[in-house]
């Protein structure tokens, strides 16, 4: 029995990787802020769910799938609470975004100046991802374009995220700014 367990989990991690499954975690009840000065995604999905906290304290979140993205002087900050201290993530400038394939966002609320390519409003959330809540409302593009992206989040997942240019800062004090 251990070879078809193991193709199975084979499988499933393989699923992950390319975004073709989500994986589930518990998220720590806080949010994060992403800014970005342009996404580009391919394969872009929406729809509403649920994320939980360890405690199992649920948050309404808006889903967001994009199979793969493109960011352009990404930012990403986390503000430590009752601290002055904030997080910040850089990467993906000069030219050089960041990428992501699988990319499975569950956010609070989204910013930007967006077009979309070919896109459907209105679809059942089952057809776009079978974990969904059936009936519930989805939409889906083959294309969007983000500008002026700000993004509050409770979780993000990829099947691969490649930051080129990283930079990561603890920020102290009056340094301790957001993305926005």
């Amino acid at each position: 029995m251990m070879v078809p367990a193991t193709a199975v989990a084979g499988a499933i991690v393989f699923g992950m990787a390319n975004g073709a499954i989500a994986a589930s975690f518990a998220v720590s009840g806080q949010t994060f802020k992403v800014g970005a000065s342009k996404l580009e995604g391919i394969g872009f999905k929406q729809y509403g769910g649920f994320v939980k906290e360890k405690d199992g304290t649920a948050h309404p979140v808006a889903v967001s799938e994009i199979a793969d993205a493109k960011l352009y002087d990404l930012c990403q900050s986390v503000k430590i609470p009752d601290l002055p201290i904030v997080l910040t993530i850089n990467a993906g400038g000069g030219g050089n975004p960041a990428t992501a394939k699988g990319l499975l966002i569950d956010m609070d609320s989204l910013g930007g100046d967006a077009e979309f390519k070919n896109i459907k409003i209105g679809r059942d959330a089952t057809d776009l991802n079978a974990g969904a809540t059936p009936k519930s409302f989805g939409q889906s593009a083959d294309s969007v374009t983000i500008t002026d992206l700000e993004q509050v989040a409770r979780s993000t997942s990829a099947g691969v995220f490649t930051l080129n240019g990283l930079k990561l800062k603890v920020n102290v004090g009056a340094a301790a700014k957001e993305c926005f």
